[in-house]
Order: structure tokens, then C-alpha cells, then sequence
């Protein structure tokens, strides 16, 4: 787990400077060892920078960036390949000589023999960059679920890529404007829609994608999607099904290589308490670890404690008061790369993780996704029939309807499906259920061309919904979270929030075979039984107990709604109702409206804090 950087210099020598920067910026990301190399190439120089957190292949062999001399090809590789050994040794037998334990190499290895179709081979997470020498070709590579992020930028003099949008920023190379369409979808849904970012001029890699820059053109292309894996026959379904159980075991016990000891982030509730009860059945006893709050109203000491218990796991609870929290928000904020609702709790939980000497951990993460296991699993396919049937209405009667379900009640159900019957936001029921601001309201917060930058957005909410158009409603329910919700804050801040620590978190229920299966897996299957995510829980091979299976879905929350009101509400109003538009572009007027709402008890707290983050990381980085 690392941190990559590199720039192709159409003509001119690149600059040193540069260079040191790259590897300043992302230090956090690997403070083991760090490495630059300066390529000529036909015309220019490519420069390539890796800062690295040595887990596989301890020794200064690893060192990147790492050269091929069989072919003068060259790499910079941020994440874990899983299957590496056995890549290395089928690589091996077919004559393909090693010269260091690392599976940077093994990539080496494949490229060469494979070429491009190697990085099907690969099982794990990754972001990285290969310079093929005999095509004066560079390639860049995302793993096929995104768990490891990919930028670039792309002008007329350089080519760019890196790990985080900041160190792009910080080289100077690119201008510090927000991207309209990225801010937009920030407030619509308190993340940054891939592929934008934040930052006008630099973009995602998108997941599954390969990206070639040869003779001054890039082409982008796909290798790999979750929706090739869905198929309506039956027998793949059944198939799929009973291979659930070997399939987790393999996922779990794959992610486990390391040349450092490997720790679980038990929170007490089904998805992490699933890993620790497949590794237990395998004979493996983790490290498992838990936040656990002074506060009694936030502590989940109780059911981590059972689990650990129940499955003899070496357990350690990281004791954190509010106070705690609070105190380590300035520096939680410094370290979002993008701006971001979410992410805190994930900064808290690796800050005191990597405190106790632990530099990887197992999540259970993806579990949700896979197994629906949220609410929103039932209740959009409830709001898509709604939908079809508002659509059969004649306009005329579609407001007074929405203005009929208003008047029945302020729930957020009935909100919801008010808008629905509006026609407010017409692409896919699924956003208004992730929605922060309305339409109206986000509207009234932007200052720029509206109508040019929600487009932008909404071509890429679409592109999403047609191709998931053919699955059914618990499936395309599936890979919309898994598309938008898990891919643009989840996993992206997972990233950014451990990597700030040095601490590499890892995503069983993310593998690749793992997530076929689930997708070729009938929806109504999925729900199916009287316990949540019981296709999950019947593939463990053992039972949980019962109090971690039936409790309330809770996830790990912090007090925001009291905090903005007591102790940080003097730092929150003064951004808020100073300057806000000063760098966030916001209009300041409709700005300190949401503020006034929230103190007045008419909106929810995420959104006044929405865009206190937004004009602190714009502060912080503009």
C-alpha cells in the first residue's frame, strides 16, 4: 500500500522540484521508503514517484519505482495483489525468471508475458502506472472495484497522474478551480461523483478501466464489470449459490497475505463478525479491534466483546471519549482529499489502530452491497413501482398529488415520495434516497451555470441506470450503491482517512469472485429469511449469535447533531455567516439559510456541516 505519482513531459526536462513535492504530499501514504526515476522518452521525460508502506516483501528489494530489465519496462503500484504467489509460480514454470519476493514485480512479470490481459489475472486492490519501453507507451490501471483511487490531468505540455487529487494540486501544474459538476454533485449527494473530482482539469480513473497515453493520444477502455457477471439463467444462479460458502472462505483467507501481522476492525455487528467467524473456522485467530466510546449511549463494547469472545479472537478495545473525537476533528478535515460528509469515525477508529502498531486490517465493508443489507434494498424497488405509476398520470395531476402526500405528513418517507410524484427528480428513485440537498435547494446554493453543470451530472446518474436497466430491482438496487454510495464515499474516504495513518485497510467482500457470484444471485434471493443478510449468515459454515444478528442496523455515529450546536457552533456560524463564498463559490445568502434552518430545528445537521467541510477543505487547499 503506497502512494504513485508521475508526470509525462511533452518536451523539456521536468523539474525536480516537482519530483520532492510528489513525494511530500503523499509521505503520509508510505512512510517506509520512497523512490523517483527520470525516463527519457521519445519526446520529453516521464518522471515516476513512489512512497511506499512496505507489507509484502519487507526488504530493500521491493523499493519502487521497480524496473523489468528484460524488457526496460517500469512501475509504480499502489495496493496488494493476493494471488501473487501463484501468479509467480505459473509465471515461473512457463520460464520467467524473479528476483525479489514483492508482487510489484509478479505485475512486472505478467505484463510481460500477458500484456494487457494481466490485470484480469490479478486478485486484489490496486492503482498503477507501467511504462511499456518498447511502445514508449503509459499505462494506467484501477482495480476492477475501485477500492484504490487513480487521478490524472491532461493538458497540452503534461500528462499527470496520482494517488490523490491534493498532490496534483500541490505541483502547481494545475489550476486551483472547483469543477462545477463536481461541486454539484458534492451538494446533491455530500460526495464527489466519479469521474469528476472537485477540481476542474483532473479526473478519475474509473474502476475496471485501463488508460493508455501513446504518440500524444489516450484512450480509456474497460476490462472488467460487475454486469457481466449477471446472467438470467437459472442454474448460474444456483450454481452461484452454493459456491457462496467457498467463495467467502477464499475472499477472507486470500486477503490475509502479508509479510505483517493482520488485524480486524470488529465493530460487533454482522459484516466485520462474519470475517472473524470465517477466519475462526479456518483455524486462523485474529487481532480484532474495537472503538469503544465512554459514553454508554455510543458504546458497542458489549457485542465486539461477544464475538471476540465467542470465537477466542486476540481482542483489543481503544477506549475514545466524545471529547476525543472532537478534539481530532482540524485534523481529520487536513486530511480529506476531497470533501466528504462522511469519514471521520474511519479516521478515529485507523488513528488509534495504527497507534497500536497495526498496519493492516480487514473490514466489512462491501457486505451490504452485496447481501442488501440496507433499508434501501426494499425501499426503492417499493418507490420505482411508485414511480412508474406517478409517470402514467397526466401532468396536470401530478402537483396536486405530491402537494396531497405533503399535507398527509413531513416523514421522510412521505417527502420522498412527494418528490416522486412531483417529478422533481426524475432519473432514478435511488438518488432521491441518497439526495442531501433537493434540487430547489442546491439551485439556490449554486452560482454558476445551473443548467449546464446538472446535466453534466445527470449523464452520468443515467449512464448508470440504462446499464443497469436489465437486472432486477434488488440487483440494479445492488450496483447503483455499489456504483455511487460505496465507490464515492465509502471506499474514497476508507482511503484517504487510513492512509493519513499509514494504515491499509482491505475489503473481503470486495473480491472480485465474490461479487460476481453476488451479482449473478437472484435479488428476491437475497432478502429471502427471517434474519438480515441471511444468504450471508447461511454461508459462514457457523452460527452468530443471535444478539449480533437481530440487533438494529446501527452505524458508527458521532454526535454532529450536538456538537453543531454546543461546542463547535461558534467555528461552524462564523464560517458559515462570514465570507463562505469566498472560495466554495456558494451563494452566501442561501448558505446561511441552511445554517438558520438547522438552528431552528427544520433541516438535518449534515447538510449546514456539508458546507462548513466544503469551505474548510476549500481553505485548506485552494
Amino acid at each position: 500500500m503506497c502512494g504513485i505519482f508521475g508526470i509525462l513531459s511533452k518536451n523539456g526536462a521536468i523539474p525536480e522540484t516537482i519530483l520532492a513535492t510528489a513525494i511530500r504530499t503523499l509521505a503520509h501514504r508510505g512512510p517506509d521508503d520512497s523512490g523517483t526515476t527520470i525516463l527519457n522518452t521519445n519526446p520529453g521525460q516521464l518522471g515516476l514517484v513512489h512512497t511506499r508502506l512496505s507489507i509484502i516483501d519487507l526488504s530493500p528489494q521491493g523499493h519502487q519505482p521497480m524496473h523489468d530489465p528484460t524488457t526496460g519496462n517500469w512501475i509504480v503500484f499502489n495496493g496488494e495483489i493476493y494471488n501473487f504467489r501463484e501468479l509467480r509460480a505459473e509465471l515461473a514454470s512457463a520460464g520467467h525468471q524473479f528476483h525479489t519476493n514483492s508482487d510489484t514485480e509478479v505485475i512486472l512479470v505478467a505484463y510481460r508475458a500477458w500484456g494487457d490481459k494481466s490485470f484480469l489475472k490479478l486478485r486484489g486492490m490496486f492503482a498503477l502506472a507501467l511504462w511499456d519501453a518498447s511502445h514508449q507507451r503509459l499505462l494506467l490501471a484501477r482495480d476492477p472495484m475501485g477500492i484504490k483511487p487513480l487521478y490524472y490531468h491532461h493538458d497540452e505540455k503534461h500528462f499527470l497522474f496520482a494517488s490523490e487529487v491534493r498532490t496534483l494540486l500541490q505541483t502547481g501544474l494545475v489550476s486551483k478551480k472547483l469543477d462545477p459538476t463536481g461541486l454539484l454533485s458534492y451538494l446533491a449527494f455530500g460526495s464527489v461523483y466519479e469521474p469528476t473530482t472537485i477540481i476542474q482539469g483532473i479526473s478519475a480513473l474509473p474502476p475496471g478501466h485501463l488508460l493508455t497515453l501513446e504518440n500524444g493520444k489516450i484512450d480509456i477502455r474497460e476490462y472488467w464489470n460487475p454486469l457481466q457477471s449477471a446472467k438470467a439463467d437459472p442454474s448460474s444462479a444456483d450454481i452461484a449459490i452454493h459456491s457462496l460458502p467457498t467463495l467467502l472462505r477464499e475472499a477472507v483467507l486470500s486477503h490475509l497475505v502479508s509479510d505483517v501481522p493482520v488485524g480486524v476492525f470488529l465493530s460487533g455487528g454482522i459484516d466485520s463478525s462474519a470475517l472473524v467467524a470465517v477466519m475462526s473456522q479456518s483455524g486462523v485467530r485474529p487481532s480484532t479491534f474495537s472503538l469503544v466510546f465512554r459514553e454508554e449511549e455510543f458504546n458497542e463494547a458489549a457485542h465486539s466483546r461477544l464475538i471476540a469472545e465467542r470465537f477466542k479472537t486476540d481482542h483489543h478495545e481503544i477506549l475514545i471519549s466524545q471529547q476525543d473525537a472532537l478534539a481530532a476533528l482540524p485534523d481529520a478535515l487536513a486530511a480529506m482529499d476531497q470533501p466528504t460528509i462522511d469519514g471521520i469515525n474511519t479516521w478515529l477508529v485507523s488513528a488509534k489502530t495504527r497507534a497500536a502498531g497495526v498496519k493492516v486490517v480487514l473490514t466489512g465493508l462491501g457486505a451490504d452491497e452485496m447481501f442488501a443489507g440496507y433499508s434501501n434494498f426494499r425501499r426503492v424497488p417499493q418507490m420505482e413501482r411508485a414511480a412508474a405509476h406517478f409517470d402514467k398520470l397526466p401532468s396536470a395531476l401530478r402537483q396536486p398529488i405530491a402537494a396531497s402526500i405533503r399535507i398527509a405528513g413531513s416523514s421522510d418517507r412521505n417527502r420522498k415520495f412527494a418528490e416522486l410524484a412531483s417529478g422533481s427528480d426524475s432519473i432514478h428513485p435511488y438518488f432521491l434516497v441518497r439526495n442531501l440537498f433537493t434540487p430547489t435547494e442546491r439551485e439556490s446554493l449554486f452560482q454558476g451555470e445551473y443548467e449546464s453543470s446538472q446535466s453534466a451530472l445527470e449523464e452520468i446518474l443515467r449512464a448508470s441506470v440504462a446499464a443497469s436497466a436489465h437486472l432486477d430491482p434488488i440487483n440494479r438496487v445492488s450496483y447503483l450503491e455499489s456504483t455511487f454510495y460505496m465507490r464515492n464515499t465509502l471506499l474514497r474516504d476508507s482511503d484517504f482517512m487510513s492512509m493519513s495513518h499509514a494504515l491499509e485497510l482491505r475489503v473481503p467482500f470486495l473480491d472480485r469472485a465474490l461479487v460476481e457470484a453476488c451479482f449473478r444471485i437472484p435479488g428476491k434471493t437475497k432478502l429471502q429469511g427471517d434474519s438480515p443478510k441471511n444468504l450471508l449468515l447461511r454461508s459462514l459454515g457457523v452460527a452468530l449469535p443471535e444478539e449480533i444478528v437481530h440487533r438494529p442496523k446501527r452505524g458508527f455515529t458521532l454526535p454532529f447533531e450536538n456538537w453543531l450546536r454546543t461546542e463547535m457552533k461558534p467555528l461552524v456560524e462564523k464560517t458559515l455567516q462570514g465570507n463562505a463564498a469566498d472560495k466554495s463559490g456558494l451563494d452566501p445568502n442561501s448558505v446561511s439559510k441552511v445554517w438558520k434552518r438547522f438552528l431552528d430545528g427544520k433541516t438535518s445537521w449534515s447538510r449546514p456541516w456539508s458546507l462548513f467541510v466544503l469551505q474548510k477543505w476549500c481553505e485548506q487547499n485552494l
